[in-house]
């Protein structure tokens, strides 16, 4: 297992790096095809690709295993900070975010594969831009698991060892103010100041968080003009809303379009553009089903665990807003994702491997006999 998390943290694979994200999942379809397991690919220019693959010839009303292949790091990071393990911590780029979760998904598939005429109706899919918000990998997820039985993301356990049962949904936006250039001095008042009005924005952005109901507003960038001494002509805004529950987007989406429409000063304009956008996870009666299961799977592999809420968005947002039993957060136990201080605990690798595949194997068979 270590040996095929340091192959995959050691390609650099960004979101839109193409030929990266790729190189990762031609790594794991290697690892499979080598083992008898049947591949099934999707190739998209801007995105590389995804691979979908199967623990059975044919598989009707699957157990789902997700995994994203994209991190967010740029090429060269992997040369700047190569693989390495020391005193039980592996580290490197994406090493928790979630490469570790591929590594569990694929020997997972390989496991539950040498079951023969017994196996398990599992499928694994590996996609290329989570990070981003899954703009092609998305409809390959929902045409994947529509049907599925339950779906396990194996993003990284949290540092406490727990699963995550609910996440946050989010919006990511930016907004283009144009206003008129001229003079600071001489000609002020012929001017109409875009970083102005971009501040107003800002303030009306962040104004949106509401602590109580779990919804946090972030103007995250803010530039514009062009020197100190012009009235600036153009600026932007890039930020995000996250919510906890989807009743709530309806409104937040709307009051992010009257921020961008609605102009404080006179003659100034703006434009929203959502680059991205993830529903949130909730809780439902199937997930707390797929945690009982998962709980007493973790207990027969030697560890206890809980589930908890993460404010970050992920997969798991699409296949529970699809209706489909989720949990996410399954896969070894990481820490500080998006940093160079990212780890994975080396220990946590086989005894999360065998609770998620034992999980898989009795949630087919609990969902099988309920039917």
């Amino acid at each position: 297992m270590i040996d095929l998390l340091g192959a995959l943290v050691s390609i650099d694979s960004q979101s839109r790096d193409s030929e990266g994200v790729t190189a990762v999942t031609r790594a794991i379809d290697d690892f499979l095809r080598a083992r008898g397991i049947a591949t099934q690919s999707f190739i998209n220019d801007a995105y590389g690709k995804c691979l979908r693959a199967a623990a059975a010839p044919s598989v009707a009303a699957p157990v789902v295993m997700m995994g994203h292949c994209d991190t967010v790091f740029p090429r060269g990071e992997a040369a700047r900070r190569p693989f390495r393990v020391a005193d039980g911590r592996a580290y490197g780029p994406g090493v928790s975010d979630m490469k570790g979760g591929l590594v569990l998904n694929a020997f997972i598939l390989e496991a539950l594969a040498t079951l023969g005429e017994n196996v398990t109706p599992a499928v694994a899919l590996f996609t290329a831009d989570e990070e981003i918000a899954s703009p092609w990998s998305r409809t390959i997820i929902s045409e994947t698991c529509r049907g599925a039985r339950a779906v396990f993301n194996s993003e990284a356990g949290r540092p406490s060892g727990n699963i995550v049962s609910a996440r946050n949904g989010g919006v990511f936006f930016r907004m283009e103010v144009e206003g008129r250039p001229a003079h600071s001095g001489a000609n002020f008042t012929a001017g109409i100041n875009a970083v102005t009005e971009a501040a107003h924005k800002v303030l009306a952005v962040a104004g949106i968080t509401d602590l109580g109901l779990g919804i946090t507003a972030n103007p995250g960038a803010i530039g514009g003009g062009q020197a100190f001494n012009i009235v600036a002509a153009n600026a932007f805004i890039e930020g995000e809303v996250r919510y906890r529950s989807v009743a709530d987007r309806a409104r937040l989406r709307a009051e992010i379009e009257r921020i961008a429409s609605t102009c404080t000063i006179e003659g100034a304009k703006a434009r929203l553009i959502v680059h991205g956008e993830f529903p949130p996870m909730e809780e439902s009666a199937g997930s707390r089903a797929l945690k009982k299961i998962y709980y007493v799977a973790a207990k027969d592999a030697g560890f206890t665990t809980q589930a908890e809420f993460s404010g970050g968005c992920s997969d798991a947002g699409i296949t529970a807003s699809d209706g489909i039993p989720t949990l996410c957060g399954v896969g070894p136990i990481g820490g500080q994702a998006h940093t160079e201080r990212e780890y994975l605990e080396i220990e946590s690798l086989v005894p999360r491997a065998q609770a998620l595949a034992v999980t898989v194997m009795r949630a087919s068979a609990a969902v099988a006999c309920a039917d």
